[in-house]
C-alpha cells in the first residue's frame, strides 16, 4: 500500500463507507451559505446520507436514531469550492520558475521540467496539489496535465477524493520541446484512451476531458479533429487562449487572426470549452465567447505573477460571457488558494469599473455554483440544496483577521479569509479534512517523498 495516503474503504470490494463518512451525518448549527438561486443564508442543520445532501433542518431538530452529529456552532458552512484551471502535473515545480514572462516561462522552465516528468514524479505533483486544494476548500477542479504518463495523475485525483475534470495535454507542433513532442494520431490515441479507462470513474467523482495546450503548440490538423472527437463523445475541451501578448502575437504571425478567431475556425467554441485567462480579447472575441456559450478561466495570482495582465471579468460578465476561477499552477501563483484568487479577482475590478463593480457575492458565486455550470454540473453541485452531492467545505470565521465585524457573509470570506479558516471539506459524502487536517494523506510522508521525486527531476532535466 502506497504510505502516503489512506486510502477510501468504499473503493474496495465489501466495504461501504470510511469511518470518516458515517451512515447518515449532521452537519449542526452552522451559518448556511447556501448559493441557491434566493441566496438564502441561514443557521441550518444540513444531513447528509449516501452522498448526497438529504435534508435541511433549522437548527437542532432531531436527528434520525442512525446518525452522528457534528456540532459546527460559530461556523459557516458554504457549498465546496470549485476552481475551473489548474495544473497538478505542476505541483513539483513550485518555486522554479519565478519572475519570467509566460513564453520564457514555458520554454525555459515548465517544459523541460514537464518533460522530466515520470509517473512517480507525476503521481507526487498530483497528490501534493490535490492536498493543498483540499486543504484549502477546494472540492472541485478542472485540471490540465502534461503530455506523458497522464495516467499518474488520474491515479492520484482517485486516491485524493476530489472531484475533477482531468486530461492529458496535447502537443503536435513542429517547434514541441523535444521531450514533450508527439504526433497527432499519439495524441488523439492516448487522449481517448484516458477517456475510456477513466471517465465517469470512482463513481462519477473523476471525468476526462481534451486537452490541447493552446494554439501554439498545436497543429490545425490535431485541433480540428479533436473538435470533432470532443462533440462525437460529448466531452469537454480544456485550453488557454488570450493569456500573453506575445503569445497572441505569434498566434496572429503563425495564422493571420487572434487567438478566438481560430479557435471558432476549427472547431473549438461552444459550452463545452473551457478557455484559461482571456486577459487581451478584442470585442469580436468578446461576441464570439458570448454568442457560443463559450467559457473564460480567470486566473488573477497567475496572470499578475507572469505579467501578463489581467482579465476585465465585468466587462465579460456584462456582455454574457462566463466566468469563473482558478489558481492555474504553483509555479506561476505560488499558491493553489481558492480564497486568494476569489479576493484578487474583486479587488482587481474595481480601480477600473468602480468600488461596487465586482461584488463579494458576484465573486464568491464564480468560484460556487457559476463554476458547477461551467462545468456542467450544476445540478450535482455548487449549492447547499436537497438532493445535490454533499460537497461541502466548513470554515470557522471567528479570527482576528475576520471579525468582530459581521456586515455579509460573502465579505467576510471573500475579503478576509484563509485557507487556515478552511476546518472541515467533504466531498461526495466522504470527510476529506477534518479540524483543519486532511483525512487520507499523511502530509509530512508525502512532502519527504515528493522532494525526494524533485531531487531526481531536476537532475533528469538538468535544472
Amino acid at each position: 500500500m502506497n504510505p502516503i495516503f489512506t486510502p477510501d474503504p468504499s473503493s474496495i470490494p465489501g466495504s461501504v463507507s470510511d469511518s470518516h463518512s458515517p451512515s447518515r451525518l449532521v452537519l449542526r448549527g452552522a451559518t448556511v451559505v447556501t448559493m441557491n438561486s434566493a441566496r438564502e443564508v441561514a443557521p441550518l442543520d444540513v444531513v447528509v446520507h449516501n452522498g448526497r445532501i438529504e435534508a435541511l433542518h433549522p437548527p437542532h431538530t432531531p436527528a434520525p436514531p442512525d446518525s452522528t452529529i457534528l456540532d459546527l456552532r460559530g461556523c459557516v458552512l458554504t457549498p465546496g469550492l470549485i476552481q475551473t484551471h489548474v495544473h497538478l502535473c505542476q505541483t513539483l515545480f513550485r518555486n522554479l520558475a519565478d519572475d519570467l514572462a509566460l513564453l520564457d516561462w514555458l520554454k525555459q522552465r515548465i517544459w523541460p521540467l514537464e518533460a522530466a516528468h515520470n509517473p512517480e514524479s507525476l503521481y507526487l505533483s498530483a497528490m501534493v496539489g490535490t492536498s493543498e486544494l483540499l486543504r484549502g476548500g477546494t472540492t472541485t477542479i478542472l485540471d490540465m496535465g502534461t503530455v506523458f504518463h497522464h495516467d499518474a495523475v488520474m491515479q492520484a485525483i482517485c486516491d485524493s477524493g476530489i472531484r475533477a475534470f482531468s486530461g492529458k495535454t496535447m502537443m503536435d507542433a513542429p517547434d514541441t520541446h523535444p521531450g514533450l513532442a508527439e504526433t497527432a494520431e499519439m495524441s488523439l490515441k492516448e487522449s481517448c484512451a484516458l477517456f475510456d479507462k477513466y471517465h465517469g470513474a470512482m463513481g462519477g467523482r473523476v471525468n476526462v476531458v481534451f486537452a490541447p495546450r493552446f494554439v501554439l503548440s498545436c497543429t490545425d490538423g490535431l485541433l480540428r479533429e479533436l473538435a470533432a472527437e470532443a462533440n462525437r463523445r460529448g466531452a469537454k475541451v480544456h485550453t488557454h487562449a488570450s493569456e500573453n501578448r506575445e503569445e497572441i502575437a505569434e498566434v496572429f504571425r503563425r495564422t493571420g487572426k487572434r487567438n478566438i478567431v481560430h479557435l471558432r475556425d476549427v472547431g473549438l467554441v461552444g459550452p463545452h470549452v473551457l478557455c484559461a485567462h482571456g486577459v487581451w480579447l478584442d470585442q469580436d472575441e468578446i461576441a464570439i465567447l458570448a454568442e457560443t456559450g463559450t467559457h473564460i478561466l480567470h486566473c488573477p495570482s497567475s496572470n499578475l505573477k507572469l505579467g501578463s495582465g489581467f482579465c476585465n471579468v465585468v466587462g465579460l460578465r456584462n456582455a454574457g460571457v462566463s466566468v469563473t476561477l482558478g489558481a492555474d499552477g504553483a509555479p506561476c501563483n505560488n499558491n493553489m488558494s481558492a480564497l486568494m484568487e476569489m479576493r484578487l479577482c474583486a479587488l482587481l475590478q474595481k480601480p477600473i469599473h468602480g468600488p461596487q463593480a465586482m461584488t463579494a457575492e458576484q465573486t464568491f458565486a464564480m468560484a460556487t455554483c457559476d463554476g458547477a455550470k461551467a462545468l456542467g454540473l450544476e445540478q450535482e453541485i455548487g449549492s447547499i440544496e436537497v438532493g445535490k452531492r454533499a460537497d461541502i467545505t466548513v470554515l470557522n470565521l471567528n479570527r482576528l483577521h475576520t471579525g468582530p465585524g459581521e456586515s455579509t457573509i460573502y465579505g467576510r470570506i471573500v475579503y478576509g479569509a484563509r485557507d487556515e479558516e478552511v476546518t472541515l471539506v467533504m466531498v461526495d459524502g466522504h470527510i476529506l479534512v477534518q479540524n483543519g487536517q486532511l483525512v487520507r494523506v499523511q502530509t509530512h510522508e508525502l512532502l519527504h517523498n515528493a522532494k525526494g521525486a524533485l531531487d531526481s527531476l531536476c537532475a533528469r532535466a538538468a535544472i
